[in-house]
C-alpha cells in the first residue's frame, strides 16, 4: 500500500521540479525538454510531456499528456500517465524566498504497480529519486515552496505481477484534497514537499484501498492464477 502511494508522489515531484523551470522565466518549449531530462534522470525512467501551457501574467499553466515510464527489468507500459496537470502560482511570490502555489490538479492519472521478480517497479523509482535527491539535510539552499491546494482526481490503479507477462487488474481510487502543504514551517524545500505529501496520501488512503480485496476479485476472475496472487501487494 505505502509502495503504490510514491507513484502520486512522483506526479507531484515532476510538477513542482517543471514549476521551478517556469519560475526561472523559461519559455514553453524549453519547460517541456526541461522536464523530459530531469524527470527521466530523477526516476531512472522515461519521462514525456507532450505540451506545456503557461500563462506567465496570471500565474495559470498546465502539463499535458505527462508519461512516467518503468525503470529496465518491467513489462507493463508505464508507471504514471497523466492526460492533464493544471498549475496555478501566485505571481507576486516569484520575487520572494517562498513561493506560493495555489493549486495543483492532478485530473485522471493512471498508475500501474507491477511486482518484479525482487521488487516493485515504485520501489525502483523511489530509490532512483532518493539517490538523485540525496539526503534532505544535504539539500542546497534555495526557493522553498508552500501549495495552498492539491488535488488529485478520477485516479485509476492497475496491478500486475511478473507472472502475469503485462496483464493488469484495475481498480478505481479516492479523490486526494490536501490544503496548506509547507504552511506550517514558513515553505518547504521540493524533497520534503515530496514526504510531507507521501504522509498526508498514506494517511487518507490506507483505510480506503484494500489490496487484498482487489485481489481476492483477481482470484475469483482468473481462478488458480488468480488465487496466486493474493497478497503479493501488501
Amino acid at each position: 500500500m505505502k509502495k503504490m502511494l510514491l507513484s502520486l508522489v512522483v506526479i507531484l515531484v515532476l510538477v513542482v521540479a517543471g514549476a521551478a523551470y517556469w519560475l526561472h522565466g523559461n519559455v514553453e518549449g524549453l519547460l517541456q525538454s526541461a522536464i523530459g531530462k530531469y524527470g527521466s534522470a530523477m526516476t531512472g525512467a522515461s519521462v514525456k510531456v507532450a505540451g506545456v501551457q503557461l500563462q506567465t501574467t496570471d500565474g495559470r499553466g498546465a502539463l499535458k499528456g505527462l508519461v512516467v515510464g518503468n525503470p529496465a527489468g518491467f513489462k507493463t507500459p508505464f508507471a504514471v500517465k497523466a492526460d492533464t496537470i493544471e498549475l496555478e502560482v501566485d505571481v507576486a511570490s516569484l520575487a520572494k524566498d517562498v513561493v506560493v502555489v495555489k493549486k495543483v490538479a492532478v485530473i485522471a492519472p493512471e498508475l500501474i504497480y507491477e511486482k518484479g521478480e525482487a521488487h516493485t517497479n515504485f520501489d525502483a523509482i523511489q530509490k532512483n529519486i532518493a539517490q538523485y535527491l540525496g539526503p534532505s539535510n544535504n539539500e542546497a539552499p534555495g526557493k522553498k515552496i508552500i501549495v495552498q491546494e492539491l488535488v488529485i482526481r478520477n485516479a485509476k490503479a492497475q496491478a500486475s505481477a511478473a507472472f502475469m507477462n503485462g496483464k493488469t487488474v484495475t481498480m478505481s481510487l479516492p479523490d486526494i484534497h490536501l490544503r496548506d502543504l509547507g504552511k506550517a514551517k514558513g515553505g518547504i524545500s521540493p524533497g520534503e514537499l515530496g514526504q510531507e505529501v507521501t504522509n498526508a496520501i498514506e494517511r487518507k488512503l490506507t483505510s480506503a484501498i484494500s489490496f487484498d480485496k482487489l485481489m481476492g476479485s483477481v482470484g475469483n476472475a482468473l481462478g488458480k492464477a488468480g488465487e496466486a496472487i493474493k497478497g503479493i501487494f501488501k
